[in-house]
């Protein structure tokens, strides 16, 4: 490299930094103090809101809780949460989901349930959330719209209809971006969801209001879907863990007006969660039935012998330079799985065009079954110039961040040649790097969740999870504590396509290891 270019390279992260920091500042200023969710109102509450869905099921197949308790608990907890995040679009679902649990806690008591039964209801009477751009039948199906605030699915989506299927009970429906394609959950209809651990920061998105409501003790899980890290950056900014499949595991059906037989696309449906153990039973039940013996979720993990790697950056001068704190974090995985090993190294490790990675996304999206102009139009094709005007003027129905979805759709595309050949040798190298018996650490983002409006301004740095949408591989967003701001730290945890299992093993060791989840209040002792 010339001394011209790291001069320029030195220039560019100056210019991020002081950037990062004026932001900061002037946010921070216009936004007020900083403010975060309520303690639950005794100790017996939050041990009870904080366990574990697994914990949950358990205890009440065992009788030790009551479905109608926690359900009860999880409801009243969104009304009195909820005036501070925002998240919820439809519900709670009070009446109707203690009716339910009613139902299972007295055929519970009657021994009515057989260990079969146990088995193909592994969530029996555990209270979940899922986001509003999933149908749930006859719930507000808003997709964040102005045009659709009435509308109400007629069905369960695919996934909705598993988690039922598997004794779940659904309590609410939470907010997102227009049509999903934004990284701050901000509509012109709900409005903005706020982060649990500082109001006044963003919970990211799509799936923003689900990993508000996961982290503030408002659900026992979350369903959220992802195409550019909107299951991954929600859960990364509100400290839960969120697990991205692998390509075409999951039915897409029902979720933001897919059909499930789309073949070519980006988008996939996960679980969300306090509790790294809740992931790998969540996709068991949401696993098509002709992939369950290509993925092997039930086959143990053996993580020593496992092989390690990392990448410690992705090469994008539109990013923001990986921060400190961030740094310190791949530092400790790396020592920690090295402990783990006998001292074999975690390799660091290089792929090709991963500067590339907000071009190759940008095209991909452009190769999705889905117009995005036709949805956030809710079927009338919009102008992007327009609706600018209209903006400017205070009268338009769309967030400006919808608007810019408009506008980049009338910019130049991207060189179809060149994204495609980026793509191929990418996700070629990544495939021959890990095997079947590979692990990749990656970066979850430059730095922790920012303040509200910040992504209007920088929002580059969301390439650090959509890579792996574009390349079609499993990841899981792994929660690391927290920075000296009291925001959630994070990693990702990458394998090969169908792998999953090996990205699930690894989230249950680093929570085993680090802790996992820490809650945005006090705790009661």
């Amino acid at each position: 490299m010339s001394v011209w270019n790291r001069i320029l390279d030195a220039l560019i992260v100056l210019a991020h930094i002081l950037s990062d920091r004026l932001l900061e500042c002037v946010l921070g200023w216009f936004l007020g103090p900083h403010k975060r969710v309520s303690t639950p109102p005794s100790v017996e509450q939050q041990v009870l809101l904080t366990k574990s869905a697994v914990e949950l099921a358990q205890q009440i197949r065992e009788r030790k809780l009551k479905s109608y308790d926690i359900v009860k608990a999880y409801c009243e907890r969104i009304e009195v949460v909820n005036r501070d995040i925002n998240a919820v679009v439809d519900g709670p679902f009070q009446q109707e989901a203690l009716e339910q649990a009613k139902r299972i806690d007295a055929k519970l008591l009657n021994n009515e349930y057989t260990e079969e039964d146990f088995r193909l209801q592994p969530f029996l009477g555990v209270p979940f959330t899922t986001k509003d751009s999933t149908s749930v039948a006859g719930k507000l199906h808003t997709m964040g719209l102005l045009a659709r605030k009435t509308e109400r699915s007629a069905e369960d989506a695919e996934c909705v209809r598993l988690m039922k299927k598997s004794g779940a009970i659904i309590i609410a429906t939470s907010n997102v971006p227009e049509v999903n394609k934004w990284i701050e959950s901000r509509n012109m209809l709900i409005g903005c969801t706020n982060n649990p651990y500082d109001l006044r920061r963003s919970v990211g998105g799509s799936s923003g209001g689900e990993a508000a409501l996961i982290a503030s003790c408002c659900t026992g899980f979350g369903l959220g879907t992802d195409i550019g890290g909107s299951i991954r950056i929600p859960a990364f900014n509100c400290g839960v863990f969120g697990h991205k499949p692998s390509a075409g595991a999951v039915n897409m059906a029902g979720c933001t007006f897919r059909t499930g037989k789309e073949k070519e696309t980006m988008v996939c449906a996960g679980p969300m969660s306090r509790s790294a153990k809740d992931l790998l039973p969540i996709m068991q039940v949401l696993l098509e039935p002709e992939l369950k013996s290509v993925l092997k979720l039930d086959q143990k993990v053996d993580l020593k012998r496992l092989r390690y790697f990392y990448i410690a950056s992705n090469g994008m001068p539109q990013c923001n330079p990986i921060n400190t704190e961030t740094e310190r974090v791949m530092y400790k995985v790396r020592k920690h799985f090295e402990s783990l090993n006998d001292g074999k190294d975690v390799r660091h490790a290089n792929l090709p065009n991963t500067k590339l990675t907000g071009k190759m996304w940008r095209y991909w999206m452009s190769q999705e079954p889905a117009n995005f102009n036709l949805l956030l139009g809710n079927g009338v094709e919009l102008n992007p110039f327009v609706e600018l005007f209209k903006k400017l003027l205070g009268q338009s129905d769309y967030s400006m961040a919808a608007i810019y979805g408009l506008i980049d759709g009338v910019l130049p595309k991207e060189s179809e040649k060149l994204i495609r050949d980026a793509t191929k040798k990418c996700k070629q190298a990544l495939h021959e790097l890990l095997g079947d018996d590979g692990v990749l650490f990656f970066h979850s983002a430059p730095r922790t969740a920012p303040f509200h409006f910040y992504p209007l301004v920088k929002f580059n740095d969301f390439a650090y999870f959509s890579l792996f949408n574009v390349l079609r591989l499993p990841a899981t967003q792994v929660p690391m504590g927290l920075d000296a701001n009291g925001m959630p730290l994070g990693i990702q945890v990458v394998a090969n396509a169908n792998n999953d299992r090996l990205c699930l093993a690894v989230a249950e060791e680093l929570e085993r290891a680090f802790g996992g989840w820490v809650p945005p209040f006090p705790l009661r002792n």
